[in-house]
């Protein structure tokens, strides 16, 4: 009869429990990549002022470990985000975007939010070059990586618009990668072959010091204010990661807070974190508080440049919307 009671008393504790998998613990280290420039101003703040360690400790991850990379170009940040080598990663509007066409179905790499607006320049050293068909042989243009920056993709806009349709790649075979410090050295310098770079701020605001001219800009070929760069992730990681994930949006806003309530010591943060010595303390805030410069999560004209994208085909998957290049998060914001 003890053994029946027992018995009963079991089954009764059983079907008392939650059914459902076992907890699963969260990810011990997150792996952070970004790249070089302004653009990333949201997450140095992160980084510098330990935000995402305050929101993972508050989620009950106090052991968390959060690790940042740099890489110099959108390339190696594809790559870390599909081998698993980091779990988010800044990207430009066209490598999230190849990124979800390429895990699409599978790892399901999306946008988490939006990291900034900022304008984008053609600038040249070249005084005969006043539109991109001036351009000649004699000419190279700068840009970080091939296909899977935004830099790659503005000068195909600007070639099929000036030279006609399906003319995109006009401008191809003056095209070479190199980081933006390593263009700005050599766009300076006379006697190299780069006449050209593709420049986000800092860079540009140094070379127009240094006597170069723009040609033209990301909000003139994309008809206004443009998402620049945004954090990425694989839907696992957000699945799996609840709690590191709420505190990654979390992070974010808290950043993009402290950026904009002060304009001034976001300067400051900035020129410590880079060792920033090509500007003074009053260009980069002219910067950081110039016309069309936002720091926030909406996404805007993401729909007019991947729609461009899967025209010349580096797209194989259609979007239909902006949105769909987004969590759910996200897409409840007001982009385009």
């Amino acid at each position: 009869m003890r053994r029946i009671a027992m018995s009963l008393l079991l089954a009764a504790g059983l079907m008392a429990a939650p059914v459902g998998a076992p907890a699963r613990a969260e990810i011990g280290e997150i792996t952070i990549a970004q790249q070089y420039g302004l653009l990333y101003l949201a997450l140095m703040v992160m980084e510098k002022n330990n935000i995402l360690e305050k929101h993972l400790a508050a989620a009950g991850l106090p052991s968390t470990k959060v690790s940042w990379v740099k890489f110099a170009g959108s390339s190696a940040g594809v790559d870390a985000v599909i081998s698993g080598n980091v779990s988010l990663s800044a990207q430009g509007t066209p490598s999230m975007a190849l990124l979800w066409d390429r895990t699409k179905g599978r790892l399901e790499v999306k946008g988490i939010a939006a990291l900034c607006d900022g304008n984008i320049w053609i600038n040249t050293r070249n005084p005969n070059v006043h539109s991109v068909k001036d351009f000649t042989d004699k000419d190279r243009i700068a840009i970080p990586s091939l296909k899977s920056s935004t830099q790659a993709i503005l000068p195909q806009m600007e070639a099929e618009r000036v030279f006609g349709k399906g003319q995109f790649n006009r401008l191809e075979p003056l095209i070479v990668t190199m980081s933006h410090p390593d263009s700005v050295i050599a766009i300076l310098n006379p006697s190299h072959e780069v006449t050209a770079h593709v420049a986000t701020s800092p860079y540009h605001e140094a070379e127009m010091k240094a006597g170069l001219h723009t040609v033209t800009s990301a909000y003139d070929i994309l008809g206004g204010q443009a998402t620049t760069s945004n954090l990425v992730t694989t839907s696992k990681f957000r699945e799996e990661n609840p709690k590191s994930y709420a505190a990654v949006i979390a992070a974010l806003d808290e950043s993009f807070a402290w950026i904009n309530a002060d304009k001034r010591r976001a300067t400051t943060l900035y020129i410590e974190m880079t060792n920033e010595r090509r500007m003074s303390e009053d260009e980069v805030y002219a910067v950081l508080t110039a016309p069309g410069a936002e720091w926030g999560k909406t996404p805007h004209k993401v729909g007019k440049l991947v729609a461009f994208m899967h025209y010349v085909g580096t797209l194989k998957n259609n979007p239909e919307s902006w949105k769909d290049l987004y969590f759910p998060e996200a897409q409840a914001l007001a982009g385009d």
